[in-house]
């Protein structure tokens, strides 16, 4: 029986390491092929915003889940300090007393391994499969095999396969810049930006193909509208643009929904809507939405509060908050007596536009013969201005 194991931080888990562990597959034909998230890697600290070794696991279980052969491992997460190889082996050599264990790993870690803790016990007990991880990797490893195989009489496979390079390093960064989607398996991406691991901020076109799908098609100019205005804004005020445009993409993201359909989120977010919101549907969306942008899409305090805010207004309103209850107000689609005057203020004096906003809106809703909700009237007398 061969037991062939592939270890590491899997930090976040990347299509490279799923290509090598299929070439490892095919070129060794194991009985067993693990795959083992390091708990705490022993060579290096994580860096900040990596997620916790149970969250890496479930990345990895979900980049490995078109792969039915290989099996993702928690062996290394119960264990107590760092996580070292020779300590898997031993465990591995515990539960396969008779097996051939075989290590994947690329070609760093072969050129490094006499660095290794127990680096002669994992020789002993176990062969090597190499891959390259960049053009032109073969020769040293090639050189590299034969020395250990040499000196201390190591089982070495070359694996000779054309690289496919990928840093785990360069992907966290990416990612903390709003691209990388390109990058990861879809669902990889998606659960990294639910959960904001590495500091994830999602990239906006991945971002609006996912929250259209929630909109009406006759809603989408709107929305695209919005983000535009908002980001406008946000760089005329000094605002984050891409908050705002996430702000901005989401803010109707449960517009469509009925009233029976937007109880039945209340019901799942724990949310009760007051007297005004249940007699006006129109209300309870800017509700919803800020509940299901942060549960889908992991979005922060700031954006969760310019999407909750954006219909009513309130007092004491943060910079995106006011961005994004104008932009909603002012986008390029918008067409009604008084708009042109509010773009412009909007764009001399944030605070003015935000009353004249709330005014408006106001005396809209009081000649439809709608009494506003409360928190409308509360924003538009922090601005000084009364409801006549």
């Amino acid at each position: 029986m061969t037991v062939a194991f592939y270890g590491g931080s899997f930090n976040p888990p990347h299509p490279a390491h799923v290509r090598a562990c299929r070439i490892a597959f095919e070129a060794l034909k194991p009985d067993k092929l693990l795959i083992i998230p390091a708990a705490t890697p022993p060579h290096k600290p994580l860096p900040g915003g990596s997620p916790d070794a149970a969250e890496r696991m479930e990345l990895t279980r979900i980049a490995f889940r078109g792969f039915p052969e290989a099996e993702v491992s928690a062996l290394e997460l119960g264990r107590a300090g760092r996580s070292y190889t020779s300590d898997t082996v031993a465990a591995l050599r515990r539960e396969y007393p008779d097996a051939e264990l075989c290590m994947i790993m690329g070609t760093d870690m072969l050129l490094t391994f006499e660095e290794w803790h127990e680096w002669r016990y994992i020789l002993s007990e176990a062969s090597l499969a190499v891959l390259p991880r960049e053009e032109g990797d073969l020769e040293a490893i090639r050189a590299g095999a034969a020395r250990l195989e040499r000196e201390y009489g190591a089982r070495i496979y070359v694996l000779d396969a054309a690289p496919l390079p990928m840093s785990s390093t360069a992907v966290r960064a990416e990612l903390a810049g709003r691209s990388g989607a390109d990058e990861l398996d879809g669902e990889v991406y998606a659960r990294i930006i639910k959960m904001r691991d590495y500091g994830a901020k999602p990239q906006l076109d991945w971002l609006r193909e996912r929250a259209y799908r929630y909109l009406k098609p006759t809603r989408v100019p709107h929305v695209a509208g919005c983000e535009h205005e908002a980001v406008k804004l946000a760089r005329r005020w000094g605002e984050d643009p891409g908050d705002a445009a996430e702000a901005g993409i989401l803010h109707d993201i449960t517009k469509k929904l009925s009233m029976e359909e937007q109880l039945k989120l209340a019901e799942k977010y724990g949310i009760v809507f007051d007297t005004f919101e249940l007699g006006n549907v129109k209300l309870t969306h800017a509700i919803t939405g800020a509940a299901l942008a942060r549960d889908l899409f992991g979005v922060s305090g700031r954006v969760y509060d310019a999407i909750r805010w954006h219909t009513t207004g309130r007092p004491g309103m943060g910079l995106l908050e006011k961005i994004i209850y104008l932009a909603d107000y002012i986008e390029p689609t918008r067409d009604f007596d008084g708009v042109e005057p509010l773009r412009a203020l909007a764009y001399e004096d944030l605070d003015a536009a935000m009353a004249l906003g709330l005014r408006m809106s106001l005396d809209e809703l009081k000649a439809a013969g709608i009494e506003p909700h409360p928190d409308s009237a509360r924003a538009l007398k922090s601005y000084g201005k009364e409801i006549t």
